[in-house]
């Protein structure tokens, strides 16, 4: 079952082109001239039911709004959308009982009054039965540990605390589909943490369609399977994120430290059956640069066991400079010149 589904959509905009001058300025007191303006240009993909969807791309690029066409805030020039089965725009009421969102930069929650009440006033809003929304929001207030939160005024809250009181308002009414925008956005890592592992387990346990935009590229990497990239209103890539790596990365390097002196040569010879590039920075230390056919358990079953090894150090591409490079490109098609590795996983021997 598909929870959106996008066809040819388009959104233009008229922007107001000002004539140079004082004669320019006064004529266009009387007749203004637009240029049409392509925000979003004629983008289609499906997301099924129960994913974890990111949705990246540069400031400018469309993001922001196609959110707002798939959330009804926005009509679509033309194409064809449709969100939990309805058509945002056409069915609004029935629409929003079916969502949750989350602007990392703007409130849902009132901000002189209590959280609880900004809760209960959000429950009138969706008409949520009294019996379904305590259990709901019980379920929520221990899960995101906010029983300390509920009384105080939401301008008393800190960042962190307003963003998960934040999310508890987009979940109160239990919806199926929820647009996440910036939702980690100034945060600290130990919340931005918790956010994540709050999202996964709502995603496991209730089956929820998550839509995730963000420029933390971290957010995507530990809730998403699939990216949809977004360049000047055209996607340009759409798949998996370990493809995306695969594709544009090159390679891995591993380091080793040793705990006895060892040479270049040694292993070199140990690995001889493999195109690999070894480099010694001391008689204790060295890396091998591994292309990605190489599988890294076989040059590690290669060098294991015939020296005292005492660290190693794995270092992947890193996805941050993927989407740079990817976007400094114009295309998701490889080409150019091999992105770095950036991202160490370490390994103790």
């Amino acid at each position: 079952m598909l929870a959106i589904d996008v066809q040819d959509l388009r959104k233009t905009f008229k922007v107001q082109k000002n004539r140079e001058g004082l004669k320019g300025a006064f004529l266009d007191l009387f007749s203004r001239e637009y240029n049409e303006v392509a925000a979003v240009k004629d983008i289609s993909f499906r997301i099924p039911q129960g994913e974890i969807c990111g949705y990246i791309g540069e400031n400018g690029a469309g993001k922001s709004t196609t959110i707002k066409m798939l959330t009804g805030i926005l009509v679509p020039t033309s194409g064809h959308l449709k969100v939990g089965g309805y058509v945002p725009y056409e069915d609004r009421e029935k629409f929003v009982s079916n969502i949750g969102v989350v602007f990392g930069q703007r409130s849902q929650l009132w901000w002189d009054i209590g959280v609880i009440e900004s809760f209960q006033l959000l429950r009138k809003v969706y008409q949520v039965p009294a019996t379904d929304f305590k259990r709901r929001l019980d379920e929520l207030v221990e899960r995101l540990q906010l029983q300390d939160l509920l009384s105080r005024p939401v301008r008393k809250l800190s960042l962190g605390q307003r963003m998960r009181c934040e999310l508890v308002a987009a979940l109160l009414h239990n919806p199926s589909i929820v647009f996440l925008d910036e939702p980690t956005i100034g945060l600290d890592i130990m919340v931005k943490s918790e956010i994540r592992e709050f999202l996964k387990d709502m995603n496991r346990d209730h089956g929820t369609t998550i839509l995730l935009t963000t420029h933390d590229l971290q957010d995507i990497e530990a809730l998403c399977s699939r990216v949809i990239m977004l360049d000047d209103g055209n996607i340009i890539y759409d798949g998996g994120l370990e493809d995306l790596k695969t594709r544009w990365g090159t390679g891995r390097e591993v380091r080793f430290q040793f705990g006895t002196t060892t040479r270049l040569e040694q292993l070199q010879a140990w690995t001889v059956d493999m195109p690999l590039t070894w480099t010694m920075d001391n008689d204790l230390a060295a890396k091998v640069w591994i292309p990605l056919h190489i599988n890294v358990s076989d040059v590690l079953a290669s060098v294991v066991g015939r020296t005292d090894i005492t660290d190693i150090k794995i270092i992947e591409t890193n996805t941050d400079d993927i989407v740079r490079s990817i976007y400094q490109s114009g295309s998701a098609e490889r080409q150019g010149n091999p992105v770095p590795p950036a991202v160490e996983a370490k390994v103790h021997a």
